[in-house]
């Protein structure tokens, strides 16, 4: 996760929170934290949009990373109760990530052994269960604004005749 995340998520300033860092460097060898690479950083800002630096806003120096052992190490060096807070609730979605990964590559490989197992007759079937594993493409919308009114209704209007 980067700095600026981190720091948004424990309500700090991305500077406070690399200060802190910097201040406890021997928490956070490089398997935990690491400073991206000019290249990388410009890749990051061109695939989200950030603000080139100085001068213009944004940063002035590369962002910093940080592993999930780096992310745990930070609720030490911030000591706050949201850190806290926001740190426990990080490890559990890394937990979940993990947790996910596994089972999936679990069934992979049991489906794979199944089909080792069996003979041609049931290769329709696991064709259907890789193909009902795979992720799904996401609806693309349609660009523009969609009106939900009702048509207006022209028509003629009965002229009266004149006399």
């Amino acid at each position: 996760m980067l700095d600026s995340d981190l720091a948004g998520m424990y309500g700090v300033t991305t500077f406070n929170l690399n200060k802190a860092v910097k201040r406890n460097m021997d928490r956070f060898p490089q398997d935990f934290m690491f400073q991206l690479t000019a290249d990388e950083a410009r890749v990051l800002r061109f695939q989200v949009g950030m603000s080139k630096s100085k001068g213009r806003g944004g940063r002035r120096y590369l962002p910093y990373a940080f592993t999930e052992q780096g992310v745990a190490m930070l609720s030490s060096v911030l000591r706050s109760k949201r850190a806290v807070r926001v740190n426990v609730e990080i490890m559990r979605t890394f937990v979940r990530l993990r947790q996910m990964l596994s089972s999936h590559a679990d069934l992979a490989r049991k489906l794979e052994t199944l089909e080792k197992k069996y003979d041609a007759q049931f290769k329709v079937v696991f064709d259907a269960i890789r193909q009902l594993m795979s992720p799904a493409e996401p609806k693309k919308r349609k660009i523009g604004f969609l009106v939900k009114e009702r048509a207006a209704k022209y028509g003629r209007a009965e002229i009266s005749p004149r006399r």
